[in-house]
């Protein structure tokens, strides 16, 4: 019998604490996404200031490029900080309480943010070691605010929306990439609007009479401009520190405080506090409690590391994993390295000074995310909790990879795509969104019990970001001309390969969650099929002997 805190949460209607829970909650993935998808433009742009020497005899595209070693430690790090902060924070939220530290990881990310705008020193070298060292810090403040968002929406929502609650969190990701590219464009222009023209010539004006040697420029570079990305970092700290004093003051999920403490008499406080529900119809029959079936279902019977965890859960918590590794694989990749696929339509270097550089990229990035990125969020925050999880993220893997497939193909004559390729990328940023990127974050908060609830979205969130690590840096590798690289066709193609093998995944591995709460969902039995597979033919059976079954007591 379930807890009437518990069943009161599940059936309470939509209200004014639902929407805040979603603000508090989403500030801290739009405040990520800003912080995560910023640093290909910041590269952009550094690359100009501390790299102006470039050949003539070189094809500009490749100028003012920071060394690949470089640009892939700076996103590299800060993806290892996420891993990190991913498994430390969801351990922590199942330990000490998901409220307690959901503070701590919010301070990390303002830390972060403003220490990634200062330099130890002048030197070129140490502004690299030190944006290294506070994007670390701040992933790792950004991984432990992944776990723990996610449980804390999934525990406060109700279960006939709670998909849609949890998808528009996580929908806030979309906003924080546009905000990323809007920010950048208003900074540059204020900072070109104010610069000296004569420092803001592009390298193809530049007479030959400036130049060292025949074949080498050296563009000039504003001094003001080393202070602009400076400022878009920072910006970062001020977008965190907004739900600050929201995050401090908001209680602890009824879930948490019933199910993992014991102490059902302060979850109905709490919840009577927040909630517009009547006491009395939460508070707990004192006879009621002390039965043993009651004392059995709020008793910890295993542990984490346990057999019976791995049979109860273990196929799921794979699956989880594998899902959340492969569209990371592909969703980063895209993410942060657009102008690299996009460069065949670009304005070569050579007519463009340092700003107007950096703007055309941020404004490809914000065109995207407006027409691709935040319409999938949308639609999936309005169909989940009608399609389903597993048909949307299988639906979204499936048409990932035909539009992959088919750009790889209709890219394969070099770096000038035509319009049907813009389209197709569009298509892609559209199903990742209404498909994958959003369902794996969904997923693990609803499956496990509330003990390990936090934990569990940690470990699947941070194979997750292995798998960005992967892709993302492999993309840098993979995506030059041969013989450096296998090409951006043919990179393209392997992205279509790991869109297929998410499919198989979450068609025969990955369970619904929809309509059910979440004490219903941990106890769900669906161990069909061989090896933690859920082949269709056991599905189909299961459905008939249980619809069979009804009509036997609808007789009756």
């Amino acid at each position: 019998m379930a807890l009437k805190v518990l069943w009161a949460l599940d059936v309470a209607r939509t209200q004014y604490y639902h929407f805040k829970a979603i603000i508090i909650a989403g500030m801290g993935l739009f405040t990520d996404s800003y912080d995560l998808f910023c640093i290909p433009l910041i590269m952009r742009m550094i690359g100009r200031i501390y790299y102006p020497k470039v050949n003539k005899d070189i094809d500009s595209k490749n100028w003012f490029e920071v060394p690949i070693v470089i640009s892939s430690t700076m996103i590299g790090v800060a993806l290892i900080g996420a891993v990190i902060g991913q498994l430390v924070f969801g351990r922590l939220g199942n330990r000490v309480g998901r409220r307690h530290v959901y503070g701590v990881s919010l301070v990390m990310m303002v830390v972060g943010s403003l220490g990634c705008g200062f330099s130890l020193s002048n030197l070129m070298s140490m502004v690299f070691i030190s944006l290294g060292f506070f994007r670390f810090l701040l992933g790792f403040g950004i991984g432990g605010d992944y776990p723990l968002s996610a449980t804390i929406m999934a525990e406060f929502a109700n279960k006939r929306t709670r998909g849609a609650f949890i998808a528009g969190v996580f929908s806030m990701q979309g906003f924080g990439i546009l905000l990323s590219s809007l920010v950048f464009m208003f900074v540059c222009s204020i900072f070109e609007a104010s610069a000296n023209k004569h420092e803001l010539v592009t390298p193809s004006e530049l007479p030959q009479s400036l130049s060292p040697s025949p074949s080498l420029i050296i563009a000039p570079v504003p001094p003001e401009s080393d202070l602009a990305w400076r400022v878009i970092l920072m910006i970062g700290a001020i977008l965190a520190s907004m739900t600050y004093y929201w995050r401090m003051t908001m209680p602890e999920t009824a879930r948490f405080t019933a199910l993992v403490e014991k102490n059902t008499l302060q979850a109905e406080r709490d919840m009577g506090r927040v909630m517009n529900v009547p006491l009395s119809t939460i508070q707990e029959d004192v006879q009621m409690m002390n039965t043993p079936n009651t004392r059995a279902a709020l008793s910890n019977t295993y542990p984490f590391f346990s057999w019976e965890f791995f049979r109860r859960h273990g196929r799921d918590l794979i699956a989880a994993s594998i899902n959340w590794f492969l569209i990371d694989i592909v969703f980063y990749s895209l993410n942060l390295f657009q102008y690299h696929v996009f460069r065949g339509h670009l304005i070569p270097k050579s007519h463009m000074n340092l700003y107007d550089d950096a703007l055309q990229i941020a404004k490809l990035q914000s065109l995207i995310a407006i027409f691709a990125t935040i319409p999938g969020y949308f639609v999936t925050v309005y169909t989940i909790d009608y399609i389903g999880r597993v048909k949307i993220q299988a639906v979204g893997f499936f048409f990932m990879a035909v539009s992959l497939f088919t750009i790889a193909k209709v890219n394969s004559g070099g770096d000038y795509p035509d319009h049907r390729f813009i389209i197709l990328y569009g298509v892609t940023f559209f199903f990742s969104n209404f498909g994958p990127n959003t369902t794996t974050f969904i997923v693990p908060a609803e499956l496990f019990p509330a003990r390990f609830r936090a934990t569990c979205h940690g470990i699947s969130g941070a194979v997750g970001k292995i798998g960005a690590i992967i892709g993302s840096i492999g993309y840098i590798w993979a995506s030059r001309d041969p013989p450096d690289g296998i090409g951006v066709s043919l990179t393209l193609m392997v992205m279509s390969g790991v869109c297929g093998l998410g499919f198989f995944v979450t068609y025969f591995f990955t369970r619904e969650k929809m309509g059910r709460s979440l004490e219903e969902n941990e106890n769900a039995d669906e161990f069909t099929g061989v090896c933690f597979v859920r082949f269709w033919p056991n599905k189909f059976w299961t459905n008939r002997n249980e619809l069979t079954s009804f009509g036997r007591l609808e007789m009756q």
